[in-house]
């Protein structure tokens, strides 16, 4: 069966849209995992650091058996959250085999903002397309203005498992996606 990381950078509002969204696609005989970066407690990463961290090893494991990933994140300053940002570098720096974590990986981008989340969007995509990440256009973005829309989120979470099935050799979808 096919499993998707759901990661939340934050543990406020983009950590109940990472709930909602895994509230969705787990009614899609699909396994998933959620794991809120804020709760790792990661270092700033420097190259003075030798982090010997049981934390690091098992997001870098997650995200190597993951089929898929969804990343939830708020736009800091027009940009990535710090938080997300170090935890990815602890992986690619730290991991011996943090390609398998990104590369061929396809993920959806979603963030709840003070404003659309553009700059952030924009942001993680081109530094998960950078790690070899396939990003899908579609992106969720809400606010406290305008709310989760369910059913576009569900089509969009739908192609994303559509198209991590057929990419693994999963020919015949599960008959719960539309």
């Amino acid at each position: 069966m096919k499993n998707v990381l759901i990661i939340s950078a934050t543990n406020d509002k983009n950590l109940l849209l990472a709930n909602q969204l895994n509230d969705i696609i787990s009614k899609m005989n699909v396994l998933t995992d959620l794991i809120c970066l804020e709760d790792l407690n990661l270092p700033l990463f420097t190259s003075n650091i030798d982090l010997n961290n049981n934390n690091i090893n098992e997001f870098s494991e997650k995200l190597s058996k993951s089929s898929g990933l969804i990343i939830c994140g708020p736009e800091y300053n027009g940009g990535v959250p710090p938080v997300l940002s170090n935890a990815l570098t602890w992986v690619s720096v730290k991991s011996k085999n943090w390609r398998d974590a990104f590369n061929g990986k396809f993920a959806i981008i979603a963030t709840h903002s003070g404003g659309n989340g553009f700059r952030f969007l924009l942001a993680i995509r081109s530094q998960l397309e950078h790690m070899g990440t396939n990003v899908l256009s579609r992106t969720i973005s809400v606010s406290k203005d305008i709310p989760l829309n369910k059913d576009s989120a569900k089509k969009i979470l739908n192609s994303f498992i559509k198209i991590i099935w057929l990419t693994e050799g999963c020919f015949n979808t599960p008959q719960n996606l539309n």
